[in-house]
């Protein structure tokens, strides 16, 4: 049932207010169908350029043949574009002439409506248009679908008081937000400071001891020991291997093997290593038998209190103790496990390896293909780490918690603001599109009486341009 509108505005809907019209694509291998003369737009372009409401053309353009091959047509400034298919709604105005392909509907504002009007208000009929799409390949508006879709339409100096008082409200929106996210990023990069001077001993006023590296020496000597900074006074550098008991990488066996959501030994995976420093084993849980276990994976069991770090990224340095909500675990062959030693402490050492000093350290010895880093497993034990005496580790630890603890609130508060932020969003469309944005003006001609005037001067339609012979 349609609700009621303020006075002076009227129902009608996209195709009373636009001219609707769908795009197409040209033949794609064709080479002297593209060129620079018609700007081309698909729905990728639009997702792209989400962050601001004009677009002026796509990542290619169309040339006079290939813009006549597929029966295009060009739609002048001001046009909405609307991504039609799946993912549906992403709009744009355009800032000059544009064709689109197929997965577009693009709206030209006859007189009865305001270009930003429209944008905002496609923006806030959405939702409707996204329920009325149909396919099985992926979802689709036709259309006819578009044109159908209904609108409340206030009169024209309405809406420009309408818009500019919405662009108003979201602009200040806009600016609080990227405020949020300034801080959220902020709050990050101090976090990863904390950390480094933490593992590093800079967070401590215990002086500057000389020659941090002397003694070490890997079987590789892929790391540069020497360049390792100066650590205070009672700490040391220390190779991985010296420090833990075992060093082992995991293996992956058949998905056979392998069961989802529940099962006898939990099997960690990379995503289930949080970036903050814990096991998420909530996230896609999998599960290996008894017999994997102990069997085909015996040299990749975990313990609770052995600190698991990936090898391969991006990100590395996803680093965290195993916890004791199961009595063993496995892991996956991304996955590199450390068992502490007496001299370390599983949280210190899972700190460490989640510095980014100490991952710099990895990277400058990864593999890296398509993008990808790969730590090798003798990498690992050979990777050098600042030790301080345990109580000192035990200190610097609970230290860490607690300015980690108090940045954490913050993000909280910070994640509620944006929270808060996205439902006043959707509150300020709401209002602007059921009235009660602005005040009506009693001298401003009714909507209903400008739509049956242009209904009453409908032009004909412009015939449709004949699809000429593709080139030989």
């Amino acid at each position: 049932m349609e609700q009621e509108l303020p006075q002076g505005w009227a129902w009608t809907t996209l195709g009373d207010v636009a001219d609707i019209g769908s795009g197409a694509t040209p033949k794609t291998k064709v080479a002297e169908y593209w060129g620079d003369e018609v700007a081309w737009v698909t729905p990728d372009d639009l997702s792209r350029n989400k962050a601001t409401k004009f677009i002026g053309s796509g990542r290619r353009s169309l040339s006079t043949l290939g813009y006549e091959s597929c029966s295009a047509r060009t739609f002048p400034s001001g046009s909405v574009v609307f991504s039609s298919r799946a993912p549906i709604g992403h709009i744009a105005i355009t800032s000059g002439p544009v064709a689109t392909n197929q997965g577009c509907k693009t709206a030209v504002p006859r007189p009865l409506i305001d270009s930003r009007f429209l944008y905002w208000l496609l923006k806030y009929v959405t939702p409707e248009i996204e329920s009325r799409a149909s396919g099985s390949t992926f979802k689709e508006i036709s259309a006819s679908g578009f044109a159908a879709t209904q609108i409340p339409l206030p009169p024209l100096p309405e809406q420009h008081r309408i818009v500019e008082a919405l662009e108003d409200h979201l602009s200040r929106l806009d600016a609080a937000e990227l405020t949020l996210v300034s801080a959220a990023r902020r709050a990050e990069l101090l976090i990863s400071r904390l950390v480094d001077h933490t593992v590093l001993g800079v967070a401590t006023s215990t002086p500057i001891s000389g020659a941090p590296a002397s003694d070490l020496k890997g079987k590789h000597n892929r790391f540069d020991y020497q360049g390792l900074p100066s650590l205070p006074q009672g700490w040391s550098w220390k190779l991985a291997a010296d420090l833990c008991k075992s060093i082992n990488s995991g293996s992956t066996p058949k998905s056979e093997f392998m069961q989802q959501g529940q099962g006898e030994i939990p099997f960690l995976k990379v995503y289930n290593i949080d970036p903050a420093g814990r096991v998420d084993f909530t996230k896609n849980p999998t599960f290996v038998s008894r017999d994997t276990h102990y069997g085909q994976l015996k040299r990749s069991i975990a313990l609770p209190g052995d600190v698991v770090t990936n090898i391969v990224g991006p990100p590395l340095g996803k680093s965290a103790v195993v916890p004791d909500s199961y009595p063993e675990w496995n892991t996956n062959q991304a996955i590199v496990s450390f068992r502490a030693g007496d001299s370390i402490h599983p949280s210190w050492l899972a700190l460490c390896l989640r510095s980014p000093f100490i991952i710099r350290l990895l990277k400058s010895t990864a593999k890296a293909t398509a993008g990808q880093f790969n730590i090798a497993l003798s990498t690992c034990r050979e990777l050098s780490l600042p030790v301080p005496p345990l109580r000192t580790q035990e200190v610097l630890l609970e230290e860490l918690d607690a300015a980690i603890l108090a940045l954490e609130h913050a993000n909280i508060a910070q994640r509620t603001s944006r929270s808060r932020s996205t439902t006043l969003r959707s509150a300020l469309l709401r209002s602007a599109f059921n009235g009660r944005l602005v005040d009506q003006d009693p001298t401003d001609e009714p909507a209903g009486v400008a739509l049956e005037r242009t209904r009453n001067h409908q032009p004909a339609a412009p015939p449709r341009r004949r699809r000429k012979a593709a080139a030989k």
